[in-house]
Formats: C-alpha cells, structure tokens, sequence
C-alpha cells in the first residue's frame, strides 16, 4: 500500500504565509503527478495544483500567482507554499498522488488525510 502524509496546517491572519508538505511511501515504484485540492465545507473538493514528475506544473486561477507547488522526487515529497492567503483560501487541504507501485508494477491513486488550513480575516 501507499500512505500519504501531510503537514503544515494551521491558523494564519489574512495576508499571510503558510508551507504544506505531503510525503509519499510505502510500495511506490514511482509517482506520475503529485497533486494538491482543498474542501471548504459544503463545497465539492477541487484542484489547487498539481506538479507532474518532469516539473509540468497546472494551477486553480484562484491560487495563480500566490501560491506555488514544487516536489523532492527522491524523497517522494510535494510541498505547496502559499502566500499572500485569503480568508477564503479556507479549507480542508488534501495531498494526491497518483502512483506506479512496485507490487505488480500497478497504478494507483491516493489521498492523504488533509490538513486544515485557516484564514482568518
């Protein structure tokens, strides 16, 4: 199996800086896209970015230009630095990964837990 953990939520004042981070392990042979989607409550869960292994890198408008995702593949980590927040950037912040394990050499997709992330104004 794969687990995705990450780290780095918490309560910020509006306008500031906050660093997520997700590593991946377990039975990873490699990682296509690593990727980043928030849930605000009573919302559907959405795309904030996601970073293929070359680097390609795609982006929600609503975060363009504030934050930036990156990713380590050695340690099979993504990390998402967000600047300039916003109350609305309120929200339940999931890691995703979308593997190639080495049992079978399968593909899979997975969710981290979430961390959350709040905004306040």
């Amino acid at each position: 199996q794969v687990q995705l953990v990450e780290s780095g939520g918490g309560l910020v004042q509006a306008g500031g800086s906050l660093r997520l981070s997700c590593a991946a392990s377990g039975d990873i042979f490699s990682i296509i896209t690593m990727g980043w989607y928030r849930q605000a409550p009573g919302k559907q869960r959405d795309l904030v970015a996601k970073i293929t292994s070359g680097g390609s890198t795609n982006y929600a408008d609503a975060v363009k230009g504030r934050f930036t995702i990156s990713r380590d593949n050695a340690k099979n980590t993504v990390y998402l630095q967000m600047i300039s927040l916003k109350p609305e950037d309120t929200a339940v912040y999931y890691c995703n990964a979308d593997v190639i394990r080495r049992t079978g050499v399968s593909r899979g997709n997975y969710w981290g837990q979430g961390t959350q992330v709040t905004v306040s104004s």
